[in-house]
């Protein structure tokens, strides 16, 4: 008589989080922060069609790390349940808090019910009207949340770029200043030996607070290249 094979839960548990960390820590860096006028996302990403950072709603915005197919489903569903909420209720009733309880709830059905959970690490940040009320939400591939507060690091490089961020990051930085130091700690600390990252290199965007409606705006690359001369 054979013996039935058995897995215990917490051991399913675990390994499906070692499995989803290994394919996050493939990816390449994203740096979320506060600067003195609103918020800006950083990220190593050569690709010109494929993005990791995107808009969810008027002061909402979205970075992702992971597997592309899978946080592309993920931010699109958010743009629809915003889109939904704002058409049957207000605009001001779309938060960058009640899009990431959604993800939360979805990463976490996803990690506890299904055989391979999502490989992805996601930032909802929403732009206040003062600084005080901008607001970061990290979430992991199992449904947990972290309010953090100015600034975030994710992908592989993520604990080295985090250190180097609570030594060089401070409020009321401008522009130009958060970018090169995100910039310069992700060429310092990235797969590779360190380099110097050009603009071509880079996806950058900003949730610029003085907008009146749509705050999300993506850098060209013209601009970008004048922000990282100091």
């Amino acid at each position: 008589m054979s013996v039935p094979f058995y897995v215990s839960p917490e051991q399913i548990m675990r390994d499906k989080a070692d499995f989803a960390r290994k394919g996050i820590a493939r990816g390449r860096s994203v740096v979320v922060m506060q600067y003195d006028a609103g918020i800006v996302f950083v990220a190593e990403n050569p690709s010109r069609a494929l993005h990791k950072i995107g808009e969810l709603y008027d002061r909402i915005g979205f970075a992702a790390v992971g597997k592309y197919n899978e946080f592309e489903s993920l931010r699109v569903a958010g743009v629809r349940l915003a889109d939904l909420r704002g058409y049957s209720y207000d605009r001001s009733d779309v938060t960058g808090r009640s899009l990431a309880n959604a993800y939360a709830q979805t990463l976490g059905t996803i990690f506890t019910e299904t055989p391979k959970p999502f490989e992805v690490e996601i930032v909802v940040a929403e732009v206040g009207h003062t600084a005080a009320d901008d607001q970061l939400y990290r979430l992991m591939f199992d449904g947990s949340v972290a309010d953090e507060r100015g600034y975030v690091a994710m992908g592989g490089s993520a604990e080295p770029i985090g250190t180097g961020l609570l030594e060089g990051w401070q409020e009321g930085l401008d522009l130009g200043a958060c970018i090169r130091l995100a910039v310069g700690l992700m060429g310092e600390h990235g797969d590779e030996r360190p380099r110097m990252l050009t603009e071509a290199q880079l996806e950058v965007a900003i949730l610029e607070r003085s907008r009146p409606r749509r705050t999300f705006q993506r850098l060209a690359n013209g601009r970008l290249a004048a922000l990282l001369i100091p």
